[in-house]
């Protein structure tokens, strides 16, 4: 496609095209991205996927459609649904959430993937901005075999050298083993996907590494937008666009208001 997508679409085909069949998918409130990019893959190819949408697990890959609605989700679906639990946040089943896969956001994210939903400002008790609480995310991304973190805005005020609180650890203060001495079973943060770019973690270090570029953005401009020194690779491809196919899926049978497209 030659730039016939918005940067949504383009995030959200990203992530579909990352997620495997037979995982498990959970996806928190006010995340229209990731709830697109898993009825995404679910419809194209992962029918024995599980879609966990506010604590509700479900399989509905037979239907034609998976609408998005403005907000979480529509549970009319269920009524369709293949199968469907209401017990999808059993978290005394946390041992086996190795192929469960898990969506994150931040009002701060810093040069290790550790995110904070908490707030912004140094005394706890009179916080510059309040976020909305870190939920359930400490112990999801604690346990999940993956996770991602999904930005809707790329600046040195969300990309921070330093998060004010901590309320989903990433990699620490780095190093390759950063979660394994804490004891964390989980596999942490794959990849940290802005409306500019791509970051991965570096093996080593697990310092975020820009791994793409979106059509039109330059690196350097990524490095002047983000507020701590990033890895930077010598030769830096551009994310690769969706297809005529996967844009079709996605406007036709999922993203049918086209919320996405602006």
């Amino acid at each position: 496609m030659e730039n016939d997508y918005s940067i949504s679409e383009l995030l959200t085909v990203f992530l579909a095209r990352e997620l495997k069949d037979g995982e498990v998918l959970r996806v928190g409130v006010a995340m229209p991205v990731a709830e697109a990019a898993v009825r995404l893959a679910h419809l194209t190819h992962g029918p024995n996927m599980d879609l966990v949408f506010l604590g509700a697990r479900m399989n509905v890959a037979h239907l034609e459609t998976i609408p998005m609605p403005a907000f979480g989700w529509d549970r009319r679906v269920v009524r369709w649904a293949e199968s469907f639990s209401d017990t999808g946040h059993r978290f005394d089943r946390v041992k086996d959430w190795n192929n469960h896969v898990f969506f994150i956001g931040g009002v701060q994210v810093d040069a290790y993937g550790n995110t904070n939903l908490i707030g912004v400002g140094p005394d706890y008790r009179r916080l510059k901005f309040r976020g909305p609480g870190s939920v359930g995310t400490p112990t999801l991304s604690t346990h999940v075999g993956r996770y991602y973190i999904v930005l809707n805005s790329h600046n040195p005020r969300v990309l921070v050298e330093k998060c004010d609180y901590v309320s989903a650890f990433g990699w620490g203060t780095g190093g390759a083993d950063a979660r394994r001495k804490l004891g964390l079973p989980g596999g942490g943060p794959r990849f940290c996907i802005t409306p500019l770019c791509i970051f991965d973690f570096a093996e080593d270090t697990k310092r975020m590494r820009l791994r793409s570029v979106h059509h039109g953005i330059s690196p350097e401009r990524v490095r002047q937008e983000t507020g701590f020194e990033i890895v930077m690779p010598s030769s830096v491809p551009t994310t690769e666009p969706p297809t005529a196919d996967e844009l079709q899926v996605l406007r036709s049978r999922v993203d049918t208001a086209g919320r996405l497209r602006v």
